[in-house]
């Protein structure tokens, strides 16, 4: 099919080019040839996906007006309820717990016309960074399919890269739209926290959620983000926004723009192709109009520490829900206690257990202000520090993860190494503001990212820099 992109789809149906059957069954004979190899996919809607497809184009033919995804086919990360459909967040915990509502964002799509074709795979209640945490299958990188997609939202990321897709949404806490999209060679936007609802999203860290866009380009990011932003009367975290990313008014040139590239992404821990990728991408800008500067963010260094007392304090909170009586498979005892024990201990995965023992560790009475609160403190300062080179730069320019694409079960084992990973995103959600990686070249033959990261819902800035970079790079 020519058509690859949301935007050309789009286009395509309404001019009767193609009919919006036509491109959903190309997507789903896509699924049936890719997914048994690449894992991306937990349950594909073909029945509701059709009957989508064919109210669109019974809008064609009666020459109505159609919405703004009309046709497009779209993929969902499996912590994101859709009525009637299972949601397990990639926990066995939750294997039979299906859908009462449509989370904000699927109602949207859904009043956009989009065609939601099914849910992606991802680790256990987003907690990993290469979607091997899974209770359900191990997502391969269709790059390489040894090596891992990145996490949590691999599964998203995956369908992407490997064409299944046009566009997919993730949620992102720490990374886990952005690293993927690196690693996979695709571009994935984090917005500002607030810009999108979280309703209906199966909760990690409720003050680092952030649901975003997967896609092959940064206007069709774009268009999905015009379509699920905005303030939502179920989330009081949303905002009323003062503009919209419609990719129409998207710029392509990086006239007039001030890049800053801080020091401290420049670890002696990053892959040397990386680095020598990201670099040749700086100059690429430079050489066309952007004004480059060296800036600092000094507290990089405690981000990744900070993050990880937040994250788990509130995933413990979070997942308290979760013990077989008020959500998840029940532990089949006449005990309350065994119940709950049995509940929990066979329903959740090594890693989320990990970080619920850290996050009640760290909430305890005699830690909380040891850890938790002093946690608080550097977030604050994180963001004031942002804030700060954000009055001499419009965007950050940086590695979006310090390496390519490693083999499947090289990191399972060692979580530290793991959370490494995400050492390059975390800053972003420790702030709340908006972040995309972009491909921009390769190392070691696999895909590497750049990241740009602006200001509070200066989420435009950063569309505009990575379609701008896009229509350098081709």
């Amino acid at each position: 099919m020519e058509y690859k992109t949301a935007i050309d789809i789009r286009k395509a149906i309404e001019a009767k080019e193609i009919t919006a059957v036509a491109v959903l069954e190309h997507y789903l004979n896509q699924i049936k040839e890719k997914d048994n190899e690449v894992g991306a996919f937990l349950e594909v809607f073909e029945d509701e996906a059709r009957k989508q497809a064919e109210h669109i184009d019974e809008m064609v033919a009666n020459g109505q007006s159609l919405p703004r995804m009309a046709g497009v086919p779209i993929a969902i990360k499996d912590n994101m309820l859709y009525k009637g459909k299972v949601a397990s967040a990639g926990s066995q915990i939750l294997e039979k717990y299906v859908s009462a509502y449509d989370s904000t964002v699927v109602k949207r799509l859904k009043e956009a016309g989009a065609v939601i074709v099914g849910r992606t795979n991802m680790d256990e209640f987003a907690m990993g960074s290469s979607t091997e945490t899974s209770a359900w299958k191990v997502t391969k990188n269709p790059v390489d399919i040894t090596k891992v997609p990145g996490g949590s939202s691999g599964g998203s990321a995956a369908a992407v890269a490997s064409g299944m897709v046009p566009v997919a949404l993730g949620s992102d806490t720490g990374g886990s739209i952005r690293q993927p999209a690196s690693l996979c060679g695709v571009v994935g936007m984090k917005p500002s926290y607030g810009r999108v609802s979280r309703f209906g999203l199966i909760a990690l860290g409720s003050s680092l959620d952030q649901i975003g866009p997967f896609a092959t380009t940064a206007k069709d990011t774009a268009l999905v983000l015009e379509v699920i932003e905005g303030i939502d009367e179920h989330d009081a975290t949303t905002v009323e926004l003062a503009e919209t990313t419609a990719p129409e008014i998207v710029e392509s040139d990086f006239k007039g723009m001030k890049f800053g590239v801080p020091k401290e992404y420049f670890v002696d821990e990053m892959d040397s192709g990386v680095k020598e990728a990201i670099e040749k991408a700086i100059e690429l800008i430079k050489n066309n109009g952007g004004e480059i500067k060296e800036v600092s963010l000094p507290l990089t260094e405690y981000a990744l520490p900070a993050y990880y007392i937040i994250q788990p304090a509130e995933a413990s909170s979070n997942l308290g829900r979760f013990d077989g009586m008020r959500y998840g498979s029940r532990g089949l005892s006449d005990n309350l206690k065994e119940s709950y024990l049995m509940a929990r201990g066979t329903g959740f995965g090594k890693e989320v257990k990990r970080r619920i023992m850290v996050g009640a560790y760290v909430l305890s009475a005699g830690y909380y202000d040891a850890y938790y609160k002093k946690a608080l403190q550097v977030r604050q300062m994180i963001a004031r520090d942002f804030e700060r080179v954000f009055n001499e730069v419009d965007v950050i320019i940086s590695p979006t993860s310090p390496c390519t694409a490693w083999g499947l079960g090289d990191k399972f084992d060692d979580p530290i190494a793991m959370y490494l990973a995400d050492i390059f995103t975390v800053s972003a959600n420790i702030a709340g503001i908006p972040g995309i990686s972009v491909p921009c070249g390769t190392a070691n033959g696999l895909p590497v990212g750049l990241q740009f990261l602006a200001g509070s819902f200066q989420d435009g800035k950063i569309i505009h820099a990575a379609n701008a970079f896009e229509a350098l790079t081709k």
